[in-house]
């Protein structure tokens, strides 16, 4: 007996399987008006994400809420203006935080670094949650973690002189994505074994899409310690190290 062809969904059906913008229909030539509204809505919220401003002070407050010392410092861009306009100043320290970095205590497995990067909303939303979950794991590893870092108008890149300045074996650097018409307020992690300047981005991991409709802080903390027992374990990051870190298990924090 044959059985019957399943039938084809419809596209409604398809497109709640999905946060793009497919099947939108039209409007004569143009879009149907709650369409283009939703998307001027959505890019407005995007540019929104980028020019919001930095909370370092209340970022430094909070971790040093979870036991960690915090430093703050800032890169070499003048503004945010500056920022958008010279990706090469937000990888750079200025002096002053060459300095403060200079007389901080010297050499730990790990430095935990947050930037505001592309979308400072999404650090404010998502940063400190995924560092409470990731500080009982890399705890439970027993892998020591330096100062954090809280770093203003900082670049992926800015976290390896970060790194090389404290002596560390690892940086982990936790900052704002560029915003997307559906993920504004979007978290990405990025390791590098033996910061330094001058390293690309074929030497880090990434773990990215940390927010409410993507990967959560506690699976984002479960794939980070990970990444970062096993990148100790292996001295490499980057193309050399591969996740494979499963499905998260819950890690209680210390009594």
């Amino acid at each position: 007996m044959t059985t019957p062809a399943t039938p084809p969904r419809s596209l409604g059906e398809l497109r709640r399987l999905t946060p793009a913008r497919v099947a939108l229909g039209r409007a004569g030539a143009s879009l149907p008006t709650d369409a283009l509204l939703d998307f001027t809505l959505a890019h407005a919220r995007a540019r929104d994400a980028v020019h919001a401003g930095f909370e370092a002070a209340t970022i430094a407050g909070g971790l040093e809420a979870l036991g960690l010392p915090t430093l703050q410092v800032t890169s070499r861009v003048a503004d945010r203006r500056d920022y958008l306009a010279r990706p090469d100043l937000g990888r750079q320290l200025d002096p002053a935080a060459r300095e403060r970095l200079a007389g901080a205590p010297k050499r730990s497995d790990v430095v935990l670094v947050i930037g505001d990067g592309l979308s400072p909303v999404a650090v404010a939303a998502q940063a400190l949650d995924v560092a409470r979950h990731l500080l009982p794991r890399l705890a439970a590893a027993r892998i020591g973690i330096g100062a954090a870092v809280v770093a203003s108008g900082a670049r992926v890149a800015l976290g390896d002189e970060i790194g090389a300045a404290l002596g560390a074996r690892m940086v982990v650097v936790l900052i704002g994505e560029r915003p997307g018409l559906s993920a504004p307020a979007s978290l990405g992690a990025y390791l590098t074994f033996g910061p330094r300047p001058g390293l690309t981005d074929a030497d880090r991991n990434c773990v990215s899409n940390v927010h409410g409709a993507g990967i959560s802080a506690d699976e984002a903390a479960h794939k980070i310690a990970w990444l970062v027992r096993e990148g100790l374990a292996r001295q490499a990051t980057g193309v050399a190290l591969k996740d494979e870190s499963g499905d998260p298990v819950p890690v209680l924090p210390p009594p």
